[in-house]
């Protein structure tokens, strides 16, 4: 099968090479969206990642182009109308779970990093200040961490918190039993955030849970709470979470994913002018610590998510059950 693949690094490359089981790659750099569609001309198949966009427009130029099949090498679909795509008979298929414990570890890092401010004291310790000043962090140990969504990130993310001795609490629409077996309390939106220490965010992006941490929201935080998200940009109205900032109302935010990322995130933008006023003003704060949708980003990941996808592929030209396919 001819493939093209979007939105691609050196690493994509390597690992897609690595694992391939017969077919025919052609690489870009470029995104996927309406402009740059037209170069999926030739192929059978694309193969794309989260900022990639794929709406009915951008479809309809794949449909005419000949495309069968799209190969999300990511879990999440939000960027892509899967609708519309079925309604063009165009399969997706995603890797559903490539590596929970790298995402819930990148989240474990951004609150260690944001409390004990390791950031701030590895810049210190070079310039030769030793000075301890602001920079007092707090035990985990029996602190309460609300968890909202608990599939196989947000359960890996409950067993790195059971480790370091957290009151865990959580919500979801479908609480698990293995995950309370763990001594998880399940509660509601309301209950699960009102008395948190910490809150992470660990699920998808639908249209019930776009901007679930509001202005409304963020006042049931406990005043000073620090808030993480390593799921999708958009669960966070960011708007909102700069003035919960500003107030004092959120004490400090990781985010590795952000709303408008996809003209931002994995490019390299040090010698231009960023444009984009939210994420520089959130840059400006000191409680603030944002990566750049870093959370996946393991060997075992990228190789699983390579692996996976080949699957898939290879379920599809061979006429199988297509076990990740999304409708």
């Amino acid at each position: 099968m001819k493939i093209a693949v979007f939105s691609t690094y050196h690493y994509d490359e390597e690992f897609l090479n690595r694992y391939n089981t017969g077919h025919e790659l052609t690489f870009f750099t470029l995104a996927l969206h309406a402009d740059t569609a037209p170069l999926a001309n030739g192929f059978d198949a694309i193969c794309i990642f989260v900022n990639d966009k794929v709406d009915k427009a951008v479809l309809e130029i794949l449909k005419a182009a000949g495309i069968k099949l799209i190969v999300l090498r990511c879990a999440g679909f939000n960027n892509v109308a899967v609708a519309d795509a079925k309604a063009m008979g165009i399969t997706v298929v995603r890797v559903p779970a490539y590596s929970p414990e790298a995402v819930a570890e990148h989240a474990m890092a951004l609150i260690l990093t944001l409390n004990r401010k390791t950031h701030k004291a590895y810049n210190r310790i070079r310039e030769g200040n030793f000075s301890l000043e602001r920079l007092m962090g707090f035990n985990l140990h029996n602190r309460k961490v609300a968890v909202i969504g608990t599939g196989n990130i947000g359960k890996a993310f409950c067993k790195i918190l059971s480790g370091f001795g957290c009151k865990i609490s959580a919500y979801d629409l479908y609480p698990q039993d293995e995950v309370k077996a763990m001594g998880v309390q399940y509660g509601t939106l309301e209950e699960t955030l009102c008395d948190a220490d910490i809150v992470s965010l660990h699920c998808p992006l639908t249209p019930e849970t776009q901007y679930l941490i509001n202005q409304k929201t963020l006042k049931l935080f406990k005043h000073g709470a620090m808030l993480i998200n390593t799921s999708r940009g958009a669960l966070v109205h960011t708007k909102d979470a700069i003035k919960a900032l500003k107030s004092g109302q959120l004490g400090a935010l990781g985010l590795d994913v952000y709303e408008q990322e996809g003209d931002l995130f994995f490019h390299d933008l040090s010698e231009g002018i960023i444009q984009d006023e939210l994420i520089t003003r959130l840059i400006s704060f000191p409680n603030v610590l944002i990566t750049s949708h870093q959370g996946f980003f393991t060997q075992e990941a990228i190789g699983e998510i390579a692996r996976v996808s080949f699957a898939n592929i290879d379920a599809f030209c061979n006429g199988e059950e297509l076990k990740n396919k999304v409708d």
